[in-house]
């Protein structure tokens, strides 16, 4: 029993029955749009041998960066191990078991092969672009998907997806007038495509075209919000133009709208959260009690499972003043760098001396942030997240390098800030204040 799809791929296990709603489970995943686990869920509940469903299902839990998901993912593997698959499927289900067990880069390098070999296998791009993501691999978040776009023609069921993943992987690769024209392109072909739609905000955020951006943003939200579980993370975007702008009542009303304004205890969302309020604790901004709805969610999330995700819940611990759940991280962190996954060295590369850093800041500490944070400013992407985001890395040094009173560091950083986003208003304001800390 197996079924082709558009594309001439074989999908073992799968009658037209189960098969329908896989497909729309894809479709759903590569505009991020609906709930792909639901429509998975069908697929399997119609065809329990149908090895792809089970596989889906499992990247779709392995790529949540939490623990409760991560045991689905397990689950799902497991389930898919003993069904009938072909080779191609056979590789999927090895890519997942090494996701579900931490092997991030292993899992990718499967991927990468699927991909070589079946360049229009959408599934095997997309969770290996997803896994080039949250490893900080900008080289492969452009090439993988390079590789395979000549495949791929105009009118393909998805093509806007793989546009809307090659505009992103050429942004983060500071290629930025072709990033945004795939970009552009891929939302003329499905506005819905959450995907591109932050492509695009990624090239803007990095030129600082703030005014762009807020107009790009907010030209047509209802496409890339509505039903979307990337459409928190779109609005975080949103509010990065309008702090950039200092215009801190936008960026409060986003945070209290659309970005939390239901509190959600899914990691993803919580890191938008996390990000744009430490943004603003950096700046001296009162943000009120909203720390304390964020900073109650976190530990649901599960601590020393995915490094980057430990540095935004210590912005969180920190803002609303938590030593406890601190401490409780950090020893988390210890334990996690004795384990046998990729997280081991995200944290000990990355993820705990930034942590540590982030509480030392929240004590006064600047001294100690700067120097914990100075050795892995080149290193970050090691422990995932874009450009945009790792940004607050460096927004937090020269914080700490401002604030203890470092007048020759604050000077050297600013300048290159200047010098990276001279465009910025936020450049002026930190150079600005590196000058005045000089005269005094």
């Amino acid at each position: 029993m197996a079924i082709r799809d558009a594309f001439g791929l074989t999908f073992s296990g799968a009658t037209e029955a189960g098969f329908t709603p896989y497909g729309q489970a894809v479709r759903e995943l590569l505009c991020f749009i609906g709930d792909p686990v639901a429509s998975v869920d069908r697929a399997i509940s119609e065809d329990p041998g149908f090895v792809m469903a089970h596989v889906f299902k499992g990247y779709l839990f392995g790529l949540a960066t939490e623990r409760d998901a991560t045991a689905v993912a397990k689950a799902c593997h497991e389930a898919a191990l003993p069904l009938a698959a072909t080779t191609r499927e056979q590789a999927h289900v090895l890519a997942l078991g090494h996701l579900a067990n931490g092997r991030w880069h292993d899992a990718a390098r499967i991927l990468e092969d699927i991909a070589i070999e079946t360049p229009l296998d959408a599934l095997a791009l997309q969770v290996g672009h997803q896994i080039d993501f949250f490893t900080g691999n900008a080289r492969m978040l452009r090439d993988r998907i390079a590789r395979a776009l000549p495949s791929w023609q105009s009118g393909m069921p998805g093509y806007h997806a793989i546009l809307g993943m090659q505009a992103f992987g050429l942004e983060e690769m500071g290629d930025y007038t072709r990033a945004e024209k795939l970009g552009r392109a891929a939302v003329e072909i499905e506005p819905r495509d959450g995907w591109a739609q932050h492509a695009v905000a990624h090239v803007m955020e990095m030129q600082s075209r703030q005014t762009d951006g807020i107009a790009w943003m907010r030209a047509n939200p209802e496409a890339w919000a509505k039903e979307s579980f990337l459409q928190v993370h779109n609005w975080w975007h949103l509010a990065l133009f309008h702090y950039d702008l200092g215009e801190i009542d936008q960026v409060l009303a986003l945070y209290d709208g659309p970005i939390y304004g239901t509190p959600s205890a899914m990691a993803l969302n919580m890191v938008d959260a996390s990000a744009i309020l430490w943004r603003l604790h950096l700046g001296g901004i009162d943000v009120g009690d909203r720390w304390t709805a964020l900073a109650a969610n976190w530990p649901k999330a599960g601590a020393g499972d995915y490094a980057f995700n430990d540095a935004h819940a210590m912005m969180a611990f920190v803002g609303v003043g938590l030593d406890t759940p601190a401490r409780t991280l950090l020893d988390a962190q210890r334990e996690a760098m004795r384990g046998n996954g990729d997280n081991a060295a995200f944290t000990r590369d990355v993820g705990h001396p930034l942590t540590l850093a982030i509480k030392a800041f929240g004590e006064g500490n600047y001294t100690e942030a700067v120097r914990l944070i100075r050795p892995i400013r080149a290193i970050a992407n090691r422990f995932g997240g874009s450009h945009a985001q790792r940004d607050v890395i460096d927004l937090t040094l020269i914080e700490a390098a401002l604030r203890a009173g470092d007048r020759a560091l604050a000077g050297a950083l600013t300048a290159e800030r200047s010098m990276a986003r001279p465009d910025s208003l936020l450049s002026v304001l930190l150079a600005r204040r590196a000058a005045d800390l000089s005269e005094n």
